[in-house]
């Protein structure tokens, strides 16, 4: 790997016996083991894949020079989730950049309405739609801003967050405790329709809810919209200067310095299990690492507990509940190499890091619709990531890495976007399947910026296969770990009545997105692990010593 980008390999190596096993080294697994290691664990993390980072890696995928984001990008989250904020990255290498503009969302007649860390910014933008409706985000954002910290504490707690949704309930009193519960469980649309009145505003709340898989017209659709436009007014949508992998980069420093190691090219196979407790795991070289005190795994729930654990070990009762665990759309993804900056038609678009491609609510309302129906979208949605706005280092000078992605279902049913004459898209993702749907999103983009097609000078291609076989943990291509829908959330996640990282087997800890809260690099689950961890063993310590004293 060019060493401009980062090579690990200096500090990534073997044990065969710790304190703490971590299986996986994305996000949540780095930030579990480093929070370990804080305690004065031995922790070893062993990933499957050449290097850590899961889905937060960077690689050359086009021309030499030109970094690209593999997967995830921006981290709203990153820099505002308490547990992010308490590992001080920073001191690790880490330096984030942010774009002038957080997010544009264009229109067909070349308005634009736009999300900037400066609120008279977004709101002038809103009143383009509608007068008034910037006064109106002014309010929603106060609102937000009133209860951001005890909310991001509750959200990333482990269930129940006695302590935070404590101060979030004397924050907002009887009153307002209801009024929030009730706007919590709103459809996107309904949020929109009851605060708003002009599109714009509903566009950047509807732009930023179908990151997740929920259609605007699905609760917590309302929810997700909010609270991602609210981060993004606060924070931005902010980038690791140098690429995704620097974060990676600053959590694997971290935990070395605290005596912790990373060994990749390493799958664990299997986890050992006596007396109803995970002691050790296997490698697919044959080879057992102990795990003295705990297992610790950033590994999707179904694989987890199906191949890792195995059946035997678990209850009927939660095998059956485990077949209901549902994930959420897969994931098709384009890099692109461009000679130059996109020639959005809307000025505010060329500032902006981050931006939203479908030209009505009516458009975002069928593009939900046909993947709730298991079609493949005519007009896709189009989240677009604009590098070079925030970290010029992306590639050369005047040149700009760019990406996007849509959702497309899991096992799609049909091709709602054929064209008279032409191949339906099946879902097979073969080399014509992949070119045809990259040129549908190519189109969209094109429809707003003419020109564009003109600058792509290479294109890499992550279908949902693909995207797999990269990261075990996106399975069908899906990034969230789950579906965001409310029947997986909460204490129903990853299945009813657990809502926590402790699983049916002691001393096995789930610290991936399948955990409650879920997708998003805010290190939650990996930390809820963490803390469940070293509670269980202070808990096995002191009955130990009990014992031994009788």
């Amino acid at each position: 790997m060019p060493q401009h980008l980062y090579d690990r390999r200096h500090y990534l190596r073997r044990v065969d016996a710790a304190d703490a096993v971590v299986i996986g080294a994305g996000p949540n697994g780095l930030v579990a083991a480093n929070l370990l290691a804080d305690a004065g664990w031995r922790v070893a993390v062993f990933e499957a894949q050449p290097d850590p980072g899961g889905a937060v890696r960077s690689a050359e995928l086009t021309h030499p020079g030109f970094v690209h984001d593999v997967f995830s990008a921006f981290y709203p989250l990153g820099v505002a989730s308490p547990v992010m904020q308490a590992l001080d990255l920073e001191s690790y290498g880490l330096r984030w950049r942010r774009a002038p503009l957080v997010l544009a969302h264009p229109t067909a007649d070349d308005r634009c309405a736009v999300l900037s860390t400066t609120i008279g910014e977004t709101a002038q933008s809103l009143d383009e739609y509608a007068h008034g409706d910037g006064d109106a985000w002014r309010d929603v954002y106060a609102e937000y801003e009133r209860i951001a910290d005890p909310l991001l504490g509750a959200m990333t707690s482990p269930m129940p967050p006695v302590r935070a949704a404590t101060r979030l309930a004397l924050t907002l009193g009887p009153v307002g405790l209801t009024e929030f519960a009730r706007t919590s469980v709103l459809t996107l649309r309904r949020l929109a329709n009851e605060r708003f009145r002009g599109e714009g505003a509903a566009l950047l709340l509807a732009g930023n809810a179908l990151h997740s898989d929920l259609g605007i017209d699905t609760a917590p659709s309302g929810f997700l919209g909010w609270i991602l436009t609210c981060l993004g007014q606060q924070h931005g949508f902010p980038v690791p200067e140098g690429g995704a992998g620097r974060l990676t980069d600053a959590l694997v420093r971290r935990l070395v310095a605290r005596g912790g190691t990373v060994t990749c090219n390493a799958p664990v196979v299997d986890i050992e299990v006596r007396d109803r407790r995970a002691v050790a795991v296997t490698l697919a070289d044959g080879s057992t690492v102990d795990a003295r005190r705990a297992v610790v795994a950033d590994v999707g729930a179904p694989a987890l507990y199906r191949h890792l654990v195995g059946e035997e070990h678990l209850k009927p009762s939660f095998v059956r509940a485990l077949d209901r665990f549902q994930y959420d759309h897969g994931t098709f993804k384009i890099d692109w190499a461009l000679s130059g900056p996109i020639p959005w038609r809307a000025e505010a678009a060329r500032r902006a890091g981050t931006v939203h491609v479908s030209t009505s609510i009516e458009a975002a309302t069928r593009y939900g619709s046909q993947l709730a129906d298991g079609y493949i979208p005519a007009r896709p949605f189009v989240l677009v990531g604009q590098m070079n706005k925030a970290d010029p280092t992306r590639s050369p000078p005047g040149t700009e890495t760019v990406w996007a992605y849509t959702h497309v279902p899991q096992v799609p049913r049909g091709d709602a976007g054929t064209q008279p004459g032409e191949p339906a898209l099946t879902g097979r993702w073969d080399a014509a399947e992949t070119d045809a749907f990259a040129t549908r999103i190519e189109g969209e983009i094109e429809a707003l910026a003419p020109g564009f097609r003109a600058l792509v000078t290479a294109r890499h291609v992550l279908t949902p296969p693909s995207l797999e076989s990269r990261d075990a943990n996106l399975v069908g291509g899906a990034l969230g770990g789950g579906t965001m829908a409310f029947s997986q959330q909460l204490v129903f996640r990853p299945v009813p009545g657990l809502g926590r990282a402790e699983t049916p087997i002691r001393g096995l800890f789930l610290a991936s997105a399948s955990a409650h809260p879920g997708g998003g690099v805010h290190g939650a689950c990996g930390a809820n692990a963490a803390r469940a961890a070293i509670s269980a063993h202070r808990v096995r310590s002191v009955v130990g010593r009990v014992r031994r004293s009788r």
